[in-house]
């Protein structure tokens, strides 16, 4: 009589007749070859051994999701330019026609990034507001990214900007990441939510 070991094991084949890449496999079991299976007594049966499906890695899994599509050729690039530019124009005439100033739109520049995010830093944080908006809850995490993306321009772009470029970056993220740490310190003071209410 076999044992529970032997009865508990069983065995796992891959009968799929295609590859993950959708290609026919050379060992696929044909359809008019396949032999129906054969019933034998429990007590007749190998020690079977498991075959374990092969699967990809969590390594190879994340590594084809980062894989990245070839990049354009200089051809493309240069195509795509000038339709960008021209669209830009198209849009600039269409704000013109309907009596938009004529500074309604400049280029963008290195400078005017840095105080973009540095402005969305100082909402995220509380620490600034529009004008006749209601102050918010500080976005913490938002505040924080935002802050980070500056210290990323900060450090790919050293050797590479101009001495007033440099100082507006550094001022920036000096400051933002000071009234950062001064909220984080004032928000850990406060008592936690419900805490004042009476029992």
């Amino acid at each position: 009589m076999p044992n529970k070991r032997d009865r508990d094991l069983f065995v796992v084949s891959d009968k799929r007749k295609f590859t993950a890449e959708g290609e026919l496999r050379d060992d696929a079991p044909s359809v008019a070859t396949q032999e129906p299976p054969t019933e034998t007594a429990p007590a007749e049966e190998p020690k079977a051994k498991l075959e374990k499906i092969a699967e990809p890695s969590p390594e190879e899994t994340a590594a084809k999701e980062r894989e990245m599509p070839p990049p354009p050729t200089a051809a493309e690039q240069s195509e795509q330019h000038a339709n960008y530019k021209e669209a830009g124009k198209q849009v600039d005439d269409l704000l013109r026609e309907h009596g938009a100033p004529a500074n309604s739109y400049r280029e963008m520049s290195f400078e005017q990034l840095i105080m973009s995010l540095y402005m969305t830093a100082m909402m995220q944080l509380g620490a600034v507001r529009q004008e006749g908006q209601q102050p918010t809850p500080p976005d913490i995490l938002g505040a924080r990214q935002t802050i980070d993306t500056l210290g990323i321009l900060q450090e790919k772009s050293k050797g590479n900007v101009t001495d007033r470029e440099k100082e507006l970056l550094d001022h920036s993220i000096f400051e933002l990441r000071m009234t950062y740490v001064e909220v984080i310190r004032v928000l850990s003071t406060l008592p936690p939510p419900g805490a004042d209410k009476p029992k």
